[in-house]
């Protein structure tokens, strides 16, 4: 992997986390097919840009949240949607090498003119992340990969993302440590602050069991620059609550969340045919406990069948944590 030119954006110091409320994106797959009628098979929002309008309709889903963001006051961290945009996913979509870094660019470059406009009317920071996901389903750790084996799959797609001058990376969904760890190594390459998301089991474990401190232990020692923070993504705050409220020196590595809406299992919302919104404002005040508890929290988002209405409900229960933080 190459690291890209020496520009004052890709060797930034991180942006966030530092004391202020960063909010993130809420589900873009499930926003897009379940509230706006998009069609994106094998959840690969990345296809939109090979699709006329595609843009388009990314843009207007950013939108809501640069937004949503202004009204609040809040810093934004904005995912590029290229959770799939790996080799073997983007292969089912019938997308291959060149095309396939050609659009990882594009996602992120669509951000960062989005960052570079939203910074300028509003003096606020907007934070773009390339995003990398899982090679295999990020549910179910079915692709048991080695360090090794994830650095050496994940690097094209880590490249051409930071070719286009994101300010960080991020491993997004994790659901076994050694994708996450081949994934930090190769990120941590380019230059660029590299994040790690795990998501976790209704029993606050990864999918394979594995207790999320010792994840957290295992990848800070396995990579020779450790990830800038880690979240924990793809779950409700019920299922990790009781994890986070054991304590911990590790909880301090802990920088950013994104939940779901639904108190559903992984296999639960894998079967179901409708999606389960569940309820805003009561997601909200649950991150604003976990806030209060949690000081190293900066980014707070949504994830599975959160949208615009659950990251405003954050906000507002969530501002007044962060507000309390600065006195």
């Amino acid at each position: 992997m190459n690291a890209p030119e020496d520009t004052p954006r890709s060797r930034a110091a991180l942006r966030q986390p530092g004391g202020r409320l960063f909010l993130a994106d809420g589900g873009i797959e499930t926003e897009l097919i379940f509230r706006d009628g998009v069609e994106l098979p094998d959840f690969a929002s990345f296809d939109l840009l090979r699709r006329p309008g595609g843009e388009e309709l990314l843009l207007r889903y950013f939108c809501r949240y640069t937004e949503l963001a202004r009204r609040h006051g809040t810093g934004l961290v904005l995912e590029s949607a290229t959770w799939r945009a790996s080799a073997d996913w983007a292969a089912r979509r019938g997308c291959y090498v060149a095309e396939l870094a050609r659009i990882n660019r594009r996602a992120v470059e669509l951000l960062v003119e989005l960052r570079e406009e939203h910074e300028r009317e509003t003096g606020l920071p907007l934070v773009v992340s390339g995003c990398i996901g899982p090679r295999g389903d990020g549910y179910v750790p079915d692709r048991s990969l080695s360090a090794d084996e994830a650095e050496a799959y994940h690097g094209a797609q880590v490249d051409a993302l930071a070719e286009a001058g994101p300010d960080l990376l991020s491993a997004i969904t994790m659901n076994a440590v050694g994708e996450a760890i081949g994934i930090a190594r190769a990120a941590g390459t380019t230059g660029l602050p590299v994040v790690v998301a795990f998501t976790v089991e209704t029993d606050g474990r990864l999918p394979t069991g594995q207790p999320l401190a010792e994840a957290i232990a295992e990848t800070d020692a396995s990579v020779p620059d450790r990830p800038a923070y880690y979240m924990l993504n793809c779950a409700h705050p019920d299922h990790f609550a009781e994890v986070l409220a054991q304590g911990g020196d590790w909880l301090a590595r802990l920088g950013g969340l994104r939940v779901n809406a639904s108190r559903s299992s992984h296999a639960e919302l894998n079967e179901s045919p409708v999606l389960d919104e569940g309820d805003p404002d009561e997601l909200g005040r649950l991150n604003a406990r976990l806030a209060a508890s949690l000081p190293g929290l900066a980014v707070l988002g949504g994830c599975c069948g959160t949208d615009a209405r659950h990251i405003e409900r954050i906000a507002v229960h969530c501002a007044p944590v962060f507000a309390a933080r600065g006195r």
